[in-house]
């Protein structure tokens, strides 16, 4: 039996954990998962590979003694990915990924999976080979429309109050929410979704098993609640610059209309808006201070030629959502309840200041729900924020 054959049968032997279907003695899927483990996400030789021959046919052609030709690559491309692609060949490490993916209740996609979202597709010979999804795998199929909403780390209040009003403007309406769970816009733009009882989707660039950053552990345990952390890398991968610029790609693929909130000049997000045109995706961006260097790489994106919003009834414009009909305020049945938001006003006061902790201990409610919806109340004049918590605001 060659090194081939019994990583492949590592791999049929652990899958079933993993699969909602009864295939995992499929040999084309067991060399799926494989090939998940030999490549960097993106890698074009093995995704022209793959178009040509099945997962199986295309590790025989790699893994064989006599390198198999194959019409995709040249015999040079297919020699040089063999040289970054063996080492990666283990039995163990295949076993061992798949072993913690079943323990962390981790779901493998594939194309042809009624929940793969097809939109990947365009992205050619750089689409993903598998994905692996903690959270409803079905939040991946009903991502269409969908948006994205990216940018800064070091988001300014200016920046999070936008993004959060946004997000959750849009999820409130049934659009689901796609971005990185990145400190900052990202972080602001899942938990106002989350607040707002709506679909968020985060795509990571390590394993889903890791929480990264790990001080977003807690947000990313709740958007696996509400909808799904999804990442191309098998469990126990480390997130990697590479892995950044390339996850960037499939934030920007899976979603109809990008928008960039706020961006430095070399912020990560305009990488992602240069893969959304790349793909012919609607790139938006919202102006900020003129003075404010947070802005700029958004700025640039609108001088550019990105679309400006300002709005969610202008975003739900750029997916084809009529605004008139469809408006910014959800119908009664589709509003989240307004009770949570009364805990949180009962618990704050006008006159002591109250961090999020206590205001959860007072409201009954988690921490992080707490902060969701003083964000939402900020955006509505009803809190304000200061270094010692929050405060009510009165009235008039």
């Amino acid at each position: 039996m060659t090194a081939s054959d019994l990583v492949r049968t590592a791999a049929r032997r652990a899958l079933a954990p993993v699969r909602s279907y009864p295939d995992a003695d499929d040999p084309d899927l067991a060399a799926r998962v494989v090939w998940s483990h030999l490549v960097e996400p993106g890698d074009a030789v093995a995704g022209r590979l793959l178009a040509e021959l099945s997962p199986a046919e295309a590790l025989d052609a790699v893994t064989g003694r006599e390198l198999l030709p194959a019409a995709a690559v040249t015999a040079k491309e297919l020699a040089d990915g063999r040289k970054r692609w063996m080492p990666r060949l283990s039995a163990e490490a295949v076993a061992a990924s798949l072993d913690v993916a079943a323990r962390a209740g981790v779901h493998l996609i594939v194309p042809g999976d009624p929940e793969w979202p097809a939109q990947v597709g365009d992205l050619g010979a750089h689409a993903p080979i598998a994905l692996w999804v903690r959270g409803d795998p079905r939040s991946l199929a009903g991502l269409q429309p969908s948006v994205a909403i990216v940018g800064a780390r070091a988001a300014t209040a200016y920046g999070d109050h936008v993004a959060m009003e946004l997000a959750a403007d849009l999820a409130g309406s049934g659009i689901p929410i796609v971005s990185g769970a990145a400190y900052g816009i990202d972080g602001s733009a899942h938990r106002a979704a989350l607040a707002s009882g709506g679909v968020t989707v985060a795509l990571l660039a390590g394993g889903v098993d890791r929480p990264y950053p790990s001080g977003h552990a807690q947000l990313i345990e709740r958007i696996t609640e509400a909808g799904a952390v999804v990442s191309e890398v098998p469990c126990g991968s480390s997130p990697t610059k590479w892995r950044f610029l390339q996850r960037n790609r499939l934030i920007a693929a899976v979603s109809g209309v990008t928008v960039v909130v706020e961006a430095g000049w070399r912020s990560g997000s305009l990488n992602t808006a240069a893969h959304a045109l790349q793909l012919g995706r609607v790139v938006a961006a919202v102006p900020g201070p003129i003075t404010s260097a947070a802005s700029a790489g958004a700025h640039r994106l609108l001088r550019d030629g990105a679309v400006c919003v300002t709005s969610a009834d202008d975003v739900r414009e750029l997916l084809g959502r009529d605004t008139a009909a469809g408006g910014s305020t959800p119908s009664a049945d589709d509003r989240p309840p307004t009770d949570d938001r009364s805990r949180v006003r009962d618990a704050l006061s006008t006159r002591a200041w109250r961090d999020a902790d206590e205001l959860a201990r007072r409201s009954g409610m988690s921490a992080g729900d707490v902060e969701g919806l003083l964000g939402l109340l900020l955006l509505g004049g009803e809190v304000q924020s200061g270094y010692l918590g929050w405060r009510r605001v009165l009235p008039g």
